[in-house]
């Protein structure tokens, strides 16, 4: 799956895999990255239909897809954890 092949991504995916609704104006402040970049990771996250938006005034709202075959969100909760872990033997 390389929608989340990209750093970036499996950072945004980290955050918004809570469950939550994330704007991403949260996601562009906690990962420092520019406004169109982040949107091009969203879209390519949005078009795997790995993640569902919605807009907010001038916004753009993101959340986990609920409807994410249950395969998918295995893979997905596997490859974040991976990433946690490297991330605590890094530190």
């Amino acid at each position: 799956m390389t929608a989340i092949s990209d750093p970036t991504r499996r950072a945004a995916l980290a955050i918004i895999w809570d469950g939550g609704e994330h704007c991403v104006c949260e996601l562009m402040a906690k990962l420092e990255a520019s406004q169109s970049r982040m949107s091009r990771h969203m879209k390519v996250l949005r078009e795997a239909g790995i993640v569902t938006d919605r807009r907010d005034a001038q916004w753009v709202r993101f959340r986990r897809n609920p409807e994410l075959a249950p395969d998918l969100v295995a893979v997905i909760d596997a490859v974040l954890a991976a990433e946690r872990r490297s991330e605590r033997k890094v530190a």
